[in-house]
């Protein structure tokens, strides 16, 4: 496997040759026609670009040409220096080093080969040297090189959307195979069937790594927008990027871009105080965010944290209140990841009394929409006066996810790996009918349990999820789901295993039923529907 700094290496070699080649062409244009500013332009951000990517890398050679040949135009740009056949030569020449400085930035035994094509430079560049164009010296020419192609290409990512869904139809087919070859029982099937897993298996490997990106490229793009926007409130603000190296799937980091700009400016305009604020609290004047990324078994996580005020619970307890989401008896035996959970609530956002007392809140449901629909989810933690950091559990990939199968009434379920707790099965006498619902006590926490036979079989006139009677057998298996800061239990029939699935869309008219987030195939030809977590935990809310 390639090292970060080859692969950073190859991606910076193959922009330079695009430039490289682009300068060339752009300069034999301007030869032509001598007073298109636009083309001027267009040489001298290429020239620009090149001296900042090759000084990020440590290629301070190419930089320096770069800053020669940019000063060079830039003359060329102010009308200083007239762009005649014998300074086009001489850039000819800088710019045919610089591809020479380029192609042989491996090469540890490589020298320019004539130092007066950099004196000529030099020479241009200086418009207050005393020299003059007469002094210029015959370069010897470097561009009597072999034609030679990048290894590097530039795929649209459509195109590898549209080969991630071939592979995902692929492994569907696949899983069948393997499914026949074990019901026949065919010895060369079976080896056939077996090399076909292998096959496929890195074929999907290698397209999705083929879409990973750092999330540095996302992340580094934070130091400039938290300066400004700390301007702006008149904060000083500490900024600490962690795990910029960190891959995910291309697709996933832009979902994700609006909603981590978000909660950065949340941070600075309502999380972090002023200076002044600050240090009345014996805190540093100056706050500190930090954002992070780390792998966590198939997933990512992104952290952003601050050390402000962090959320006010007794202001946040009023506004679910004021809303009318719950009554007031209700919120205050809340637990506080519950009180949160309802920062994310549509038209919680509106509250103006969330901002003046808690400072969070807005926009916050479009933040978690935007996650549940590449099938993450968010938490939210914070300590009054300490700060507060949002957590989101991405995966890595959109098109293959990990799943839980299950079955209820000889149906054939799954549920993300994403939004599952935990699976345990308890006696039936464990689960205590409490109102119109049921509660089990599971690892000391009291979570809401429903039957997922009831659930799915019956219209809300005829549904009776607070009813022991209506369960089957003594033992009952549960699965717990987690969304938005809340649990809640799932009683299935039987439990199967976990398997990487593709989720298909579901057709009309089944496409709008909200629980289900989409369709499968199992290796035996089972339809399996993907139930949506979020959509039954918003559900269940609104039965409670």
């Amino acid at each position: 496997m390639k090292s970060r700094e080859q692969e950073y290496k190859e991606i910076f070699i193959s922009e330079a040759l695009e430039y490289f080649d682009a300068l060339n062409r752009h300069i034999s244009t301007l030869e032509k026609n001598p007073e298109d500013d636009q083309i001027l332009a267009e040489i001298f951000r290429l020239l620009h670009n090149l001296k900042a990517n090759a000084k990020a890398i440590g290629y301070l050679q190419i930089s320096d040409l770069s800053h020669k040949l940019e000063t060079a135009f830039e003359l060329v740009r102010k009308r200083e220096l007239t762009f005649s056949n014998e300074i086009a030569t001489i850039l000819f020449d800088g710019i045919d080093l610089l591809g020479e400085l380029i192609t042989n930035v491996d090469d540890p035994n490589y020298k320019i080969l004539d130092e007066s094509l950099i004196h000529n430079l030099d020479i241009l560049a200086d418009k207050t040297s005393s020299k003059n164009l007469t002094e210029v010296s015959k370069a010897q020419k470097v561009n009597a090189r072999n034609l030679s192609l990048s290894d590097l290409i530039y795929i649209q990512i459509k195109k590898l959307d549209h080969l991630l869904n071939l592979v995902g139809e692929l492994i569907i087919d696949r899983d069948r195979i393997i499914s026949l070859s074990k019901d026949l029982n065919n010895e060369d099937l079976k080896s056939v069937s077996s090399h076909l897993y292998r096959i496929t298996e890195e074929i999907q490997f290698s397209v999705m790594d083929a879409r990973l990106v750092n999330v540095g490229s996302l992340f580094n793009k934070f130091p400039r927008i938290v300066r400004d926007i700390a301007q702006a409130e008149q904060k000083e603000i500490q900024l600490d990027i962690i795990g910029q190296d960190i891959q995910i799937d291309r697709n996933i980091l832009q979902i994700i871009t609006d909603s981590l700009l978000h909660l950065v400016r949340n941070a600075i305009t309502h999380g972090i105080e002023k200076g002044a604020d600050r240090e009345r609290k014996n805190k540093p004047r100056q706050g500190n965010l930090s954002l992070s990324a780390q792998s966590d078994r198939d997933n990512v996580l992104i952290r952003l944290s601050d050390d402000g005020r962090g959320i006010d619970i007794p202001a946040v307890k009023k506004a679910i209140v004021a809303r009318k989401f719950l009554s007031f008896e209700v919120v205050d035996d809340l637990r506080e990841s519950d009180i949160l959970s309802y920062l994310f609530e549509p038209g919680f956002s509106m509250a103006k009394e969330v901002t003046e007392f808690s400072g969070r809140g807005v926009g916050l449901d479009v933040v978690k929409n935007a996650i549940d629909s590449i099938g993450g989810r968010i938490q939210v933690h914070s300590e009054k006066d300490k700060g507060t950091t949002f957590t989101l559990h991405l995966p890595t990939s959109i098109a293959v996810k990990g799943a839980l199968l299950f079955e209820v009434e000889d149906g054939y379920y799954a549920i993300l790996l994403m939004h599952t707790d935990s699976v345990v099965s308890i006696d039936k006498s464990e689960l205590h009918e409490v109102g119109n619902m049921l509660v089990a006590n599971i690892k000391n926490e009291t979570i809401p349990v429903i039957y997922l036979r009831e659930f799915l079989n019956n219209d809300d006139a005829t549904m009776n999820l607070g009813s022991k009677a209506r369960l089957n057998g003594s033992v009952q298996n549960i699965i717990i789901v987690i969304y938005n800061n809340r649990r809640l239990g799932l009683i299935v029939d039987k439990l199967y295993r976990q398997q990487d699935i593709v989720i298909k869309p579901l057709n009309k008219p089944v496409d709008n039923i909200e629980i289900y987030g989409g369709v499968t195939l199992l290796g035996t030809g089972k339809v399996c529907l993907v139930l949506d977590v979020p959509a039954i935990t918003r559900y269940f809310i609104v039965k409670k």
